[in-house]
């Protein structure tokens, strides 16, 4: 999932702070002797994925024989949290990051490279690698990942005598036809932070756009496909402001026909009495085209504490949060995809709905696969342009030139 905030602006401070650690061996603590705990620092501050990740964090902490010292914050908070400590020399031995937000990370020096400690990414999807590598170094491994759908109310789909869109000009269609009085027929995130770039990305990326270029053609289009649904009432304006937590609750009270999430949702979904829904591929802008989606879900990562001891420890963390048996688990808890390519088919086995996602994967992209550390720059002019284009502030081509210039 995307994660709100922003990393730009705290590079220099925290490449300060770690070559501080580097030189004076700060962080978990002196070196020498037995490690008897491990601090860990995420932002699973929500359920289930707050008790999913204690009770598997404490198992690998009794596996390694540690006690795990767990710090949660909340999702906006956790680069601020990680530049504090970076400045205080009290990084954490294991730290989570979301992983659009690793290469920036690592480019400071703050991150040990992973080998160092043993781990590999053998096995995983070439995406999930690509977000947890810099500079030819794997700096994380991710055990679970997610992405975008186009979700759809069945009955209401049922009652139109209309099938699942899957092109653009079907979705543009059928949106039309199942927006009535205050329903409208599809809902996404335009919000001016990383969830708006987010949820953008799938209809930039299969049609063509780069985030090289974000004032190309094929990028123009994609958001003209998305001011053209506002435009015509087939999508609330107010999807500026709607995170995708919001788009859900529109959904789930009927207040859309079909919406843009992920499987994160499932959850809250079926605790919704009487709704009948299903998930289908993000429609594509011409039949035969292959869906392009970006690649969710965090990264767990080795910070530069200085004290070797404590980061072996904190590898024995990694390598057990990542087992098969661990990435089973927890995409089946937290309805998400295993990472390691040949887990799917026993994955799907077992939580068959998540097959819709699990085939997604295999050619979702890492966000950060093209800029690297400058990829959070870039999603700011995504979401920009996109807030002014669906203001009316300027087209689609004017916005996106307009932010990419700036």
């Amino acid at each position: 999932m995307a994660r709100r905030g922003a990393v730009t602006g705290t590079v220099a401070l925290v490449a300060a702070a770690a070559l501080g650690l580097s030189a004076c061996g700060g962080g978990g603590g002196g070196g020498g002797g037995d490690v008897t705990s491990i601090r860990v620092l995420d932002y699973y501050n929500n359920e289930p994925d707050r008790t999913v990740y204690a009770q598997k964090l404490d198992a690998c902490g009794q596996q390694a024989g540690v006690t795990i010292e767990r710090e949660v914050v909340p999702g906006d908070s956790l680069i601020s949290k990680v530049l504090q400590q970076a400045s205080s020399r009290t990084l954490p031995d294991v730290l989570m990051l979301d992983n659009p937000d690793l290469q920036q990370i690592a480019s400071t020096g703050a991150l040990a490279p992973l080998s160092d400690f043993g781990l590999a990414a053998d096995g995983y999807a070439d995406g999930v690698v690509s977000a947890s590598t810099f500079d030819g170094q794997l700096y994380g491994l991710q055990p679970v990942t997610n992405s975008l759908g186009l979700f759809y109310n069945v009955d209401m789909l049922a009652e139109a005598g209309i099938a699942p869109p899957t092109t653009w000009d079907e979705l543009k269609t059928a949106a039309a036809a199942l927006t009535q009085g205050e329903r409208y027929g599809v809902a996404f995130s335009a919000v001016a932070d990383y969830e708006g770039a987010w949820q953008f990305l799938p209809f930039m990326w299969t049609n063509g756009g780069d985030e090289t270029n974000i004032a190309g053609p094929e990028v123009a289009e994609a958001l003209q496909l998305w001011v053209d649904l506002v435009d015509s009432g087939s999508a609330s304006r107010s999807v500026l402001n709607w995170r995708q937590a919001d788009v859900k609750d529109q959904f789930a009270a009927g207040n859309a026909a079909m919406m843009i999430n992920g499987p994160w949702q499932f959850p809250a979904l079926d605790e919704v009495e009487g709704l009948n829904y299903e998930v289908a591929p993000i429609p594509v802008p011409q039949a035969g085209d292959t869906l392009i989606a970006p690649l969710g879900g965090e990264t767990w990562t080795l910070p530069q504490t200085g004290d070797p001891a404590r980061q072996a420890k904190g590898a024995e963390i990694i390598a057990c949060l990542n087992t098969d048996e661990n990435q089973i688990a927890l995409a089946t808890e937290r309805t998400t995809v295993p990472t390691k390519t040949a887990l799917r088919e026993q994955f799907v086995a077992q939580v068959p709905r998540m097959e819709a996602f699990t085939d997604l994967v295999q050619d979702a992209r890492a966000r950060t696969g093209k800029l690297g550390a400058e990829w959070p720059a870039t999603a700011t002019r995504i979401y920009t342009a996109v807030q002014t284009a669906i203001t009316g502030g300027a087209t689609p081509q004017q916005a996106l030139q307009q932010a990419q210039d700036g």
